[in-house]
């Protein structure tokens, strides 16, 4: 409503029960998906729920874990969930970019007549799988570059849409080296969240080997439509000063130039966190506040999301390599520091 033509916009009681009743709504579908997936996954909750939050969020998630933890079934699960389409592309050395994206062939129709045709890539996808994606050459990874980023693929000066939803989930083992290809600083921003699958406890053990997945069979909780629908949402989630300002100064504590930061990001940091993160780290905060049934964001929702957003995007300089300081730490430091009383 508008008290004028061009007055300013002030929400009525009205849209405040409806964005109410689709934070509800939004709540609902986002515990249906977490426990949907939860059915199958045996454990690894947070790794669950902050996927779901990327998923959300309109972001990609690296998954980093040694092989058998359940990376590829998560993803697999997610696609049954939802009714979407999965591609999954298994990175090697000798994949190609054409490989991904697709190209060109030469076809002939009955008559004779040859034509230049396009044939998309598995790319064209919902849910990409991209399987030990740092196996693959540089060359090769940064084919995903304008994918993730434009949601475009562009070959032969014609810019392709993907589909949508579209949600990447790459995956990389952190022990074995050999044979790989570290991902570059601007394949890992693209990347919303970084996250790593660890081992199950002794009864969840028990449940996987006992072959809880294969017996368990899970259906459709939600729509292609209402998964957009849900994103839509969560990007129209308004964010005060105040939220903003904290995430800024997040943002700002991780830059070792800056006056606001901390003794071991000045010692082992050599590059901070670009404003990309910020926006991605906002994103998901909006999801989390949303998934609690709120329209509107608070600190702990950053504070949620922090860790898995920031913290795969610092460069350690030699020290830190050194030292062995994981950058979970030094983002886990900053989101514990009262930002609200430092001077501004």
């Amino acid at each position: 409503m508008t008290n004028s033509d061009t007055g300013p916009q002030i929400p009525s009681a009205a849209d405040d029960a409806a964005l109410e009743q689709q934070s509800a709504a939004f709540a609902t579908n986002y515990g249906r998906l977490c426990d949907g997936v939860a059915q199958v996954i045996v454990g690894h909750r947070q790794a669950v729920e902050m996927t779901v939050v990327c998923l959300l969020a309109r972001g990609h998630v690296l998954l980093e874990g040694v092989p058998g933890l359940g990376k590829t079934l998560l993803v697999k699960t997610l696609a049954r969930l939802l009714g979407l389409r999965v591609s999954r592309i298994s990175f090697t050395p000798d994949l190609m970019p054409a490989d991904i994206i697709g190209s060109h062939i030469l076809l002939t129709d009955e008559s004779g007549n040859r034509s230049m045709q396009f044939q998309p890539g598995p790319v064209f996808g919902n849910l990409i799988l991209a399987d030990e994606i740092n196996r693959a050459t540089p060359k090769t990874q940064s084919a995903l570059l304008e994918a993730m980023n434009e949601r475009t693929v562009t070959v032969s000066r014609t810019q392709h849409e993907l589909p949508s939803p579209f949600f990447v989930l790459a995956t990389q083992n952190p022990i074995e080296m050999e044979g790989t290809y570290p991902l570059p600083e601007a394949q890992l921003d693209r990347f919303t969240m970084k996250l790593e699958v660890g081992h199950l406890s002794g009864n969840e053990l028990m449940r996987v080997i006992g072959g809880h997945a294969e017996r368990t069979e899970v259906a459709p909780v939600c729509t292609a439509a209402q998964l957009q629908e849900m994103q839509e949402l969560a990007g129209h989630i308004a964010i005060a000063p105040e939220m903003l300002a904290v995430a800024a100064r997040y943002l700002e504590s991780t830059q070792p130039q800056s006056k606001w930061a901390a003794d071991k990001v000045r010692q082992y940091v050599q590059y901070g966190c670009s404003p990309r993160a910020g926006q991605h780290m906002l994103a998901c905060a909006r999801v989390v506040a949303l998934a609690g049934g709120r329209a509107y964001v608070a600190k702990a929702d950053i504070d949620a999301v922090a860790v898995p957003t920031l913290a795969h995007r610092l460069v350690f300089n030699y020290e830190g390599i050194a030292a062995q300081i994981t950058a979970a730490e030094i983002i886990a430091g900053i989101v514990a520091a009262d930002v609200r009383h430092l001077p501004r």
